[in-house]
């Protein structure tokens, strides 16, 4: 799986599992919400600067977002 889809993946997991609304995350990490519904649409790559303030404001290191999670069925390898 590209990088940019499980960019996508894991946001969108990691806000949901918080249960907080994209609104929100936009918010705290000072970018719009039309942007964060693309992101995790995967219409969008982030810049690292803009990864890190969504890292920041989901509570969660950048790193964790890069990574492939367990039981994120969108972010499995494909074998």
């Amino acid at each position: 799986m590209a990088l940019g889809e499980i960019v996508s993946a894991n946001l969108r997991s990691v806000r949901q599992n918080q249960g907080l609304s994209q609104e929100t995350v936009a918010r705290k990490a000072g970018i719009s919400v039309s942007y964060i519904s693309m992101l995790e649409r995967g219409e969008r790559t982030t810049p690292l600067d803009t990864l890190e303030a969504l890292a920041k404001a989901l509570g969660v290191s950048p790193l964790y977002l890069l990574q492939e999670l367990e039981g994120n069925p969108k972010s499995r390898r494909r074998r």
